[in-house]
């Protein structure tokens, strides 16, 4: 059997690779780069849903329980979240650009600053790695957006 927290880590770790190989697509081929921004924020979407998605089970935990957030507020942060990611799509990209960095960023924030409880130690120090990661990926496609004319 696998522990929990080694499966959380190979998950997360592969869960980057979608990132990765798109921004390598964007330098090593630039033809197709509406096609890979397009899956890039499509997946960045996905993932930051996702992500957001955990707050819905802590929130029902809360209900007979005394922690010091609110069910409702969990329950919010995490619509909040899915709302960003969903409606982030609309957009054109260089709006998106910053959107889902902002919002990768702020997810993180609300799990140091709020959730901490919650969570296991080493459940944040992942979440640093993969958020560190996918922020640098943003940034990165940014930047190539930006300065290539698209």
């Amino acid at each position: 059997m696998i522990a929990v927290s080694r499966l959380a880590v190979m998950v997360g770790l592969a869960g980057l690779i979608p990132f990765l190989s798109a921004v390598l697509a964007l330098y090593l081929m630039p033809q197709s780069r509406e096609l890979v921004l397009h899956w890039f924020y499509l997946y960045s979407a996905g993932i930051l849903a996702f992500m957001a998605g955990v707050y819905w089970p802590i929130a029902m935990q809360l209900g007979d329980r005394s922690y010091p957030q609110s069910p409702v507020v969990t329950m919010v942060l995490s619509q909040v979240f899915f709302l960003v990611a969903g409606l982030g799509l609309i957009p054109p990209v260089g709006v998106q650009i910053f959107i889902y960095t902002a919002a990768f960023v702020a997810l993180y924030v609300v799990d140091v600053k709020w959730m901490r409880i919650y969570w296991p130690g080493w459940y944040l120090k992942l979440r640093l790695l993969l958020t560190a990661v996918v922020v640098l990926c943003q940034i990165v496609v940014g930047i190539w957006y930006f300065s290539s004319g698209a």
